[in-house]
């Protein structure tokens, strides 16, 4: 079809729906929650599973058990799993409470370090 051609604006809608019949929204994967149970779920906490994952969990929940087999940072496993990070978020922190996976926060830098740091990279 030429640009110059009228498009019927039924055939754009038809389009675009069959094109996303995948996309599942968000707030339905985390149960029309925004904010995780656990608050201190940092990008680089690291998270593994505690064992192998419960078959009555649903896709996304199994998924993320299987991805933690190893120690694996919650930016990562929202990569992985292909949700954004906020939904990741939530879920570990459901699989948390559930005992599915463990958590653990990486040490924290000591400020004169943080300070030596950013003295370097001001001087390149």
């Amino acid at each position: 079809m030429s640009a110059q051609e009228p498009r019927d604006p039924g055939e754009d809608m038809s389009e675009d729906m069959s094109e996303d019949t995948s996309f599942v929204r968000p707030f339905i994967i985390t149960g029309g929650r925004a904010e995780p149970l656990q608050t201190d779920l940092r990008l680089e906490t690291l998270v593994m599973a505690v064992g192998a994952p419960d078959e009555s969990l649903a896709f996304e929940r199994r998924h993320i058990v299987t991805v933690c087999a190893q120690p694996t940072t919650v930016a990562e496993v929202a990569h992985r799993v292909g949700v954004p990070l906020g939904v990741a978020r939530v879920l570990i922190s459901d699989l948390v409470v559930a005992g599915q996976l463990a958590c653990r926060q990486p040490a924290e830098l000591p400020l004169q370090l943080l300070e030596r740091i950013r003295d370097h990279v001001r001087a390149l």
